[in-house]
C-alpha cells in the first residue's frame, strides 16, 4: 500500500508533527511505501530516513514568520499551497491508496482539501485539535478561562471574544473556518480521534460535514525499561507550554501546598510569573531524551492539569510508560489512560483537588506503588510505534476495501440502469 502523509513540518515542533513523523516511520517499517509531504521548508527528523519512505518539501512559509496581513490572507485560503500540493501529488510515481493529513493551519490552509479530494484516494485527518469545528481550535473561552459551550460558527460563537489574541484575530479564524466548511462541503472525509473523549465531544460539533469517525491511539516513542522510582522523586513535574489554559499556574500553587517542588519543563508566557513563585524550578525546553531523564530522576508525579479539553498530551503516556504516577485533569483526553487511585489521579483542574492528589503522593510508598502499577498497566498494552502502525494499517485496509466495494456496486448499478434503458421500446 502507498500512503501519503501530509504535515506542515518534518521535525516535531508539537504533538501533531511528532505523531505524523512516527506514523510515517512505523508504516514504512510495517512494509508500506510512504511518501511524507512537508509543507514548510526545513530539516527532517532522522526517523524519516528509511528505504520505503520518500520525502517531498513544498517549500511554503510558516504563517508565524510572515507579515500579519499576508499571514491572515494565506491562512484563510492559500492558492500557492494548493498549487504546490497539486504538483507534488501529480508527480508521484505511484498513485496513493490513501492520504493522511495531520496539520493544515500553519501554512496549508483550507485550500488543500479540494486538492486532496480530487486525487480520488480516501482522505483521512487526525484531529489533534478542534480546528475542524472551532475557529480558535481549542474549544476554550480565553476571555472567561473556561471550556466553550457554544455551537461552533453560531451567531453567539462568532460574536464571542474568545480568542487568545484579539477580536480581529478571531474574525480571521472565523473566515478560515467558513472557507474550510466550503472546501470540505459534504465530501467524504475520515477523521481519526486520538482519545474517546474527543470522539464523543467532537461528534456533536461536526454536523456540517459528512464524516466517518475512527479511533486510533497516538504512538509513544519510549523504549521499555525498568520502572522508575517515583518514591525517591522530589518534584511534581509539568512538561509542556507554560500557559494558563494548560494549568501551569495551578501546578505551582498546588505543589507548594503539598510541600513539593514544582518543576516546569518547557517555555511559554507564564515563565516569568512562575519564576517568581516559591518552590518553583524552570528547566526550559528540553529534548525528548532529556525530558525522560528528568522524569526518572526528579518526578514524584507528572501533572497534566489542563483547563481546556486537551485531546491527548503525549507526556502523560510517556510518564506512565516510565512508571511515574500521573495527576491528570478530568478534561484531558489522556486521563482515560490513568486509573484513578491506582496509577495516578483524575481530578478537576482546580488547586484544591490537585493539592490533595499531590499530598497523597507525598507518601513515598504510595508513589512507588502507583508507579509500579502505571508501568505494568502501560506495558500490558503499550502504545508503541509498531502498535500504532498496525492499527493504522488495519484502518487503511478497511477504508480502501469499503471504497472499492462501493465503487463496484455503483458501477454494477449503472450497468443495470443502462441495460434496462436499452431494453425499453
Amino acid at each position: 500500500m502507498h500512503v501519503v502523509i501530509l504535515a506542515e513540518f518534518a521535525v516535531p515542533s508539537g504533538g501533531a508533527e511528532k505523531v505524523a513523523v512516527e506514523s510515517a516511520r512505523g508504516l514504512a517499517e510495517a512494509g508500506h511505501h510512504v511518501t511524507y509531504i512537508q509543507a514548510v521548508a526545513g530539516e527532517a527528523d532522522p526517523l524519516l530516513d528509511h528505504p520505503r519512505l520518500s520525502r517531498i518539501c513544498l517549500g511554503l512559509a510558516d504563517a508565524w514568520s510572515r507579515p500579519a496581513v499576508a499571514a491572515a490572507l494565506a491562512g484563510i485560503w492559500s492558492s500557492e499551497a494548493a498549487l504546490r500540493l497539486a504538483g507534488a501529488l501529480a508527480g508521484l510515481k505511484r498513485r496513493p491508496d490513501c492520504i493522511h493529513l495531520h496539520q493544515w493551519t500553519r501554512s496549508l490552509s483550507p485550500s488543500v482539501f479540494p486538492v486532496l479530494f480530487r486525487t480520488g484516494a480516501p482522505v483521512l485527518l487526525t484531529l489533534h485539535d478542534y480546528f475542524l469545528a472551532c475557529p480558535n481550535g481549542v474549544a476554550y473561552r480565553f476571555d472567561r478561562a473556561e471550556p466553550c459551550a457554544l455551537r461552533p460558527m453560531s451567531a453567539a460563537c462568532i460574536a464571542a471574544p474568545c480568542d487568545s489574541r484579539s477580536r480581529l484575530h478571531k474574525m480571521v479564524r472565523v473566515a478560515r473556518t467558513a472557507a474550510l466548511r466550503q472546501a470540505i462541503g459534504r465530501r467524504p472525509l475520515h477523521v481519526v480521534h486520538v482519545c474517546d473523549a474527543s470522539r464523543a465531544r467532537m461528534g456533536a460539533m461536526l454536523g456540517a460535514y459528512a464524516l466517518t469517525h475512527h479511533r486510533v491511539d497516538n504512538p509513544v516513542w519510549v523504549a521499555e525499561r525498568a520502572t522508575a522510582a517515583p518514591g525517591q522523586g522530589d518534584a511534581i513535574v509539568y512538561v509542556g507550554r507554560l500557559t494558563r489554559e494548560k494549568g501551569a499556574d495551578l501546578v505551582a500553587e498546588a505543589a507548594r501546598r503539598a510541600g513539593l517542588t514544582a518543576l516546569f519543563v518547557g517555555t511559554g508566557p507564564l515563565a516569568d510569573e512562575l519564576r517568581q513563585r516559591p518552590g518553583v524550578e524552570l528547566a526550559g525546553w528540553q529534548c525528548p531524551e532529556a525530558v525522560q531523564a528528568i522524569l526518572r530522576r526528579r518526578a514524584r508525579a507528572l501533572a497534566a492539569p489542563s483547563r481546556w479539553y486537551e485531546t491527548g498530551p503525549l507526556t502523560v503516556y510517556e510518564a506512565l510508560a516510565a512508571g511515574i504516577p500521573v495527576v491528570a485533569s478530568e478534561r484531558s483526553g489522556a486521563a482515560e489512560k490513568v486509573r484513578d487511585g491506582a496509577t495516578g489521579f483524575v481530578v478537576p483542574p482546580a488547586v484544591d483537588d490537585l493539592a490533595a492528589a499531590f499530598g497523597a503522593l507525598a507518601d513515598p510508598a504510595r508513589a512507588t506503588a502507583m508507579g509500579r502499577a502505571a508501568h505494568a498497566a502501560y506495558w500490558a498494552r503499550p502504545m508503541t510505534m509498531a502498535a500504532h502502525a498496525r492499527d493504522l494499517s488495519a484502518l487503511y485496509e478497511e477504508i480502501v476495501h469499503n471504497r472499492s466495494c462501493a465503487m463496484q456496486q455503483e458501477t454494477a448499478a449503472r450497468a443495470s440502469d443502462s441495460t434496462i434503458e436499452a431494453a425499453r421500446p
